[in-house]
């Protein structure tokens, strides 16, 4: 196995986390999305628009919502 060590340049860091304060909410967004459609699938047994006869259940579409969390940016 190969090793690659990555060398950070601190200061472009922060002159990214300065620049744009959103950056991280799209990538949150999608792992949000992906890990509920996953539950969904896992709980009711199918995938989504998959018919099968041991389905639990049916989704009936979703509606978009805000996610709370505790940290604030400053």
């Amino acid at each position: 196995m190969t090793v690659t060590k990555i060398r950070t340049d601190v200061s472009a860091v922060k002159e990214l986390l300065r620049s744009d304060k959103e950056f991280l909410k799209p990538l949150i967004q999608s792992a949000v999305q992906d890990i509920l459609e996953a539950e969904m699938t896992e709980t009711l047994g199918a995938e989504k628009g998959e018919r099968v006869e041991g389905r639990l259940g049916y989704r009936s579409g979703y509606y978009s919502r805000s996610l709370i969390t505790r940290i604030r940016s400053s």
